[in-house]
């Protein structure tokens, strides 16, 4: 079935509410599978090669968040006949690349960019990004070869972002040299804005309690039960490189993520890393947050940097904790530090954190 039909099916069943934004964007999916198709292309040492006709055009989608972009991306993904096809969060794929060049550079040759998407490009024709943002130098600096040589070998590359590519990398150091690949980006993909009137994502958290006091099983239950609305209980981890570092959340799906206090803040990590964080995910799950004190300072400092960075982010927060927000750190040096963020985690707990206005 085209999504059209799938969409049509998954409306009948109650399984979705008819969205227009969302309908209107089904076509362009549909286009994309339709063509790959048509062009019909052979395997050849790199990449593909079909006749003389115009290269398939990918498809960039942007919107606010919680608006059903991954969903569609599932249904996309899930439909697509190309057997050669990847997903992945746009974060791991440029790690995989970072690390891919680091290898190619013992080889002693120059230009490490080439073979890196020469690999890509042998192994997959179809290639979709969830939440394409880029906030590190290193990966501006780089993008626009790599996917000027992955689309000349014949990649095609779907992608959902928070934002349209002339916004990517905005005021960020250099922009002017990443700016042929916004370009290429608007020519060799169709952008549409999926401009939904309704965040499906906080629309299933819309009255549901955020904040589970004390962390026992009972949290862990009602937690699970509200990952699993979020995420369909799918996840794998997400590896977001900063600065050299490996900042690792142990599972992420659809923008949404789950880690423990410990796994946060119980590892030395710095508010770069936190901030990438912040940046990478829209919901955040922190389960086990203990209560805090002068033995384990350095823990609560990262906590508190990791709330600020998330309530600058507007992210979602939903946590597990031994105490409610005034009485988890009561004695020791911090104290006082510790009630601004005290007041912020009452405040991220109201049932219009994080939305958007209209």
């Amino acid at each position: 079935m085209s999504l059209v039909e799938q969409y049509e099916t998954k409306i009948a069943s109650g399984e979705l509410t008819d969205d227009p934004a969302q309908r209107a964007a089904l076509p362009l999916f549909d286009r994309v599978s339709q063509d790959m198709a048509d062009a019909t292309p052979k395997k050849k040492l790199f990449g593909f090669f079909g006749s003389d006709q115009v290269p398939v055009k990918g498809l960039y989608i942007w919107g606010g968040v919680g608006r059903g972009k991954s969903m569609l991306m599932d249904m996309f993904f899930d439909n697509a006949s190309e057997k050669d096809k990847k997903r992945v969060h746009f974060h791991a794929f440029m790690q995989d690349v970072h690390e891919a060049m680091h290898e190619v550079r013992k080889s002693g040759v120059d230009d490490a960019i080439k073979p890196v998407a020469e690999e890509i490009a042998f192994s997959v024709r179809l290639l979709c990004f969830d939440e394409m943002q880029i906030t590190d130098i290193t990966d501006a600096m780089i993008v626009g070869r790599l996917f000027q040589n992955l689309f000349a070998a014949g990649v095609v590359v779907v992608a959902t972002s928070n934002r349209p590519p002339d916004d990517l990398y905005k005021d960020g150091l250099n922009r002017n040299l990443f700016l042929p690949f916004i370009e290429l980006l608007n020519t060799r993909m169709e952008v549409h804005e999926l401009a939904a009137e309704m965040d499906y994502r906080q629309d299933r958290l819309a009255g549901s309690q955020v904040y589970f006091t004390p962390a026992n099983a009972e949290a862990r239950r009602e937690i699970s039960d509200i990952w699993q609305g979020l995420t369909g209980g799918e996840a794998e981890p997400l590896h977001l490189a900063v600065k050299g570092r490996d900042v690792m959340i142990p599972a992420f799906r659809n923008g949404a993520g789950r880690a423990t206090f410990y796994d946060l803040c119980g590892v030395p990590l710095g508010p770069a890393d936190y901030l990438a964080i912040a940046e990478a995910v829209r919901v955040l799950v922190v389960e086990d947050i203990p209560c805090l004190s002068r033995s384990n300072f350095n823990e609560a400092k990262r906590f508190v940097t990791l709330i600020d960075a998330l309530y600058e982010a507007k992210v979602r927060l939903i946590c597990s904790a031994a105490d409610v927000p005034e009485r988890l750190y009561l004695e020791g040096e911090g104290v006082f530090e510790f009630e601004r963020t005290a007041s912020r985690l009452r405040e991220m707990q109201g049932a219009e954190w994080g939305v958007e206005p209209a």
